[in-house]
C-alpha cells in the first residue's frame, strides 16, 4: 500500500490529474490511470521507478490535448514557467524573443 503512495507522490510532482484508480481482481497490484501533461513525461518512467524501488512501471498512452490557461510571454505564471523548461530543453534560450525580432526593417 506505501508504494501507492509513492506512486501519487510522483504523479503529483509531474502534474498529473488522477482518474481512476482499480484493484485487479485476484492479484495485489491496483491500477492508477492519471493523465499525464506531455512536457512532464520526460524521464517519467525512471523517476516512478527510482521512487518505488522498481516495483511501479507505467504504461503511458496518448489520450488527449487541454489547454493550459495563461500567457506564455508574462512572468509569473505556469505556462510562462512551462514554455521556458521546454526552450530551455530544446537549446533555445529561454526568454521567448520580442515580435520585433520577427518585423520586417525595410
Amino acid at each position: 500500500q506505501d508504494i501507492a503512495g509513492n506512486v501519487y507522490s510522483v504523479l503529483a510532482q509531474r502534474r498529473a490529474l488522477i482518474d481512476v484508480e482499480e484493484p485487479i481482481e485476484g492479484t495485489p497490484l491496483t491500477m492508477i490511470k492519471a493523465f499525464l501533461p506531455v512536457s512532464e513525461s520526460f524521464g517519467f518512467t525512471a523517476f516512478l521507478r527510482s521512487n518505488t524501488a522498481g516495483q511501479a512501471f507505467p504504461n503511458c498512452t496518448f489520450h488527449h490535448w487541454d489547454e493550459l490557461t495563461g500567457d506564455p510571454l508574462t512572468e509569473g505564471n505556469q505556462v510562462y514557467e512551462i514554455v521556458k523548461k521546454i526552450r530551455k530543453r530544446k537549446g533555445l534560450k529561454e526568454d521567448v524573443p520580442p515580435l520585433e525580432n520577427y518585423m520586417d526593417k525595410l
